[in-house]
């Protein structure tokens, strides 16, 4: 199987740095095999590689050489402890999205009934993730694409976790809408990693983001880089109607717009804002609190 490795991450190293293609090449085994990576390394000598495993694994190898990523050449990826669908119509789940969800899980230790909002939730990574560390709580996601819903309530049923996932536009307020309830200020936490990376960005992005996954879930216009976190914080800026409630909001942010998201955040009246890097050192989540 080392072997195997090695020829496989060799091919791939034309088009990615070595550690990387390594890797690479160790996922495409666990997936051909369904065998871990210990197992492949220590438990499973008896493990062979048919022809037909051959052949998958060059059409693997010339999809990655073409940067498609490998999570939508499979179909799934493993994040936070859930086998989660992904297709093109939905963002890939990363790590920082995971400190995310963990942050919220320090922040909220008491796992008394909270809603939670998740605003463009794509695959339901955020909102499946706080309904699996907390039971109790009552969890939404929302996007506007209808795609991403139908990925995002595939994958609570591939997870058996209960979501509320439902169609809805952040930028229709209309009270005469059926789904404007969506979007009244219920929630105790409100999540959301929404667009951030302003269009002038794209020359410094890899072709395997840029060339695949949804345009609409990454970019925002250099002119208005704040514009959904602006819409979000704006819609839930009134306090909880009960007394001595809080609400939590919580967001992934581009590194480049702490400064300007925080005192944006404050002038609608949030308080206890607080920027929080991720495990690169850079500034990735922001957190702030509306209190009655």
């Amino acid at each position: 199987m080392k072997q195997i490795i090695s020829q496989i991450s060799s091919q791939l190293q034309t088009a990615y740095p070595e550690d990387e293609a390594r890797s690479l090449a160790w996922w495409i085994m666990e997936e051909l095999t369904g065998k871990s990576r210990t197992e492949l390394q220590f438990g499973c000598k008896d493990t062979t590689f048919s022809p037909i495993m051959q052949e998958k694994s060059q059409e693997i190898i010339s999809r990655l050489l073409h940067f498609e990523p490998i999570q939508y050449i499979f179909g799934h990826t493993l994040w936070c402890g859930l086998d989660l669908l992904v297709t093109p119509a939905t963002l890939i789940p990363r790590p920082e999205t995971a400190e995310l969800v963990e942050r919220i899980n320090v922040q909220m230790v008491n796992d008394q009934m909270v809603n939670v909002l998740d605003v463009g939730t794509g695959s339901g990574c955020i909102a499946l993730a706080l309904k699996k560390a907390h039971p109790s709580w009552s969890v939404t996601g929302i996007d506007i694409s209808p795609e991403a819903i139908e990925t995002a309530r595939e994958n609570a049923r591939r997870n058996k976790v209960d979501v509320n996932f439902q169609v809805a536009d952040i930028f229709d307020s209309n009270e005469e809408n059926p789904k404007y309830e969506i979007l009244n200020p219920k929630y105790d936490i409100v999540v959301s990693n929404p667009p951030y990376i302003c269009e002038s960005e794209k020359t410094s992005m890899r072709p395997n983001v840029l060339n695949f996954e949804p345009y609409s879930a990454l970019f925002v216009p250099d002119s208005d880089p704040l514009l959904f976190y602006r819409r979000i914080a704006e819609l839930f800026s009134l306090p909880l109607e009960e007394k001595g409630r809080e609400r939590g909001l919580f967001f992934e942010i581009n590194e480049a717009y702490g400064p300007q998201l925080s005192a944006m955040l404050s002038g609608l009246g949030y308080t206890d804002i607080q920027i929080t890097k991720d495990i690169y050192g850079k500034d990735r989540i922001i957190e702030a609190r509306m209190a009655r």
